[in-house]
């Protein structure tokens, strides 16, 4: 449904050093940047991309919104954890965990704010 995702940040080097480690955590590859300066990160069919805003103002989170990471297996749910919170993420909610469904869910903040989970497919 979704073509990509893209996300302001006020600081497109500590964006990189988390979305780089949270992508290698999950099997995926760095990031680029492309000649506009935004970060691409290509992973599975689906796109993140990170920008300073193009209106010049500073970047906000977006209040309520949750941008969701497939993850492999509860394994790549835990390395993404403990690589996001090693650079510059926040652990938020709960500490990982499975849920009643079987999924397997962890949740930070990035540098700037933004609200993300890395889920594993239910295993039952």
């Amino acid at each position: 449904m979704f073509t990509h995702v893209m996300i302001g940040s006020n600081d497109l080097e500590k964006a990189r050093a988390f979305y780089d480690a949270t992508f290698v955590a999950l099997g995926g590859q760095r990031g680029e940047m492309d000649a506009r300066g935004r970060l691409i990160y290509v992973h599975e069919g689906g796109r993140l991309m990170i920008t300073k805003p193009i209106d010049g103002k500073p970047a906000t989170a977006a209040n309520g919104g949750t941008i969701g990471i497939a993850a492999a297996s509860p394994d790549h749910v835990l390395a993404w954890h403990v690589a996001g919170t090693a650079n510059g993420g926040t652990s938020i909610e709960t500490p990982p965990v499975e849920r009643p469904n079987g999924a397997f869910v962890a949740y930070l903040r990035d540098p700037d704010g933004n609200k993300l989970t890395a889920r594993s497919s239910p295993t039952k």
